[in-house]
């Protein structure tokens, strides 16, 4: 009984770890993951979408982003547009944004980039609340 325990605890700790790689790994084929420099250079000519929640929009966020929660892609990805690219961002890891890139690409988006590592190490312009 304690083989068949530890068998199962180990198999959920090997998908924890998992997990996330596997996220980023589909991520990376419907989205392009760019640098800060490539984003900045990119960004007036696309559509930037912070996709955290709206309190942290609301405390910091990259000029000219708007928000649009990742806990309500699926309802508003509708007022994105096809023929604009999408740049996607939230904190460090970029992990939210995988699965918001893999939403939008289900929907028929092309253009979906992702910023890598997020706003946390943004240097560019922001606005944040004072």
């Amino acid at each position: 009984m304690n083989i068949i325990i530890n068998i199962i605890l180990l198999l959920i700790l090997i998908l924890v770890i998992l997990y996330p790689t596997i996220n980023r790994l589909r991520a990376k084929r419907v989205a392009t993951f760019i640098d800060e420099e490539t984003f900045k250079a990119g960004m007036r000519t696309a559509q930037v979408i912070d996709i955290r929640e709206a309190a942290e929009f609301k405390r910091r966020h990259i000029l000219g982003a708007r928000n649009v929660p990742a806990s309500q892609v699926k309802a508003a990805e509708f007022t994105l547009r096809k023929d604009k690219p999408i740049y996607l961002y939230d904190n460090k890891k970029a992990q939210l944004a995988g699965g918001v890139a893999l939403i939008l690409k289900k929907k028929g988006y092309q253009d979906i980039y992702i910023l890598k590592k997020g706003i946390d190490s943004w240097t560019g312009k922001i606005k944040e609340k004072s």
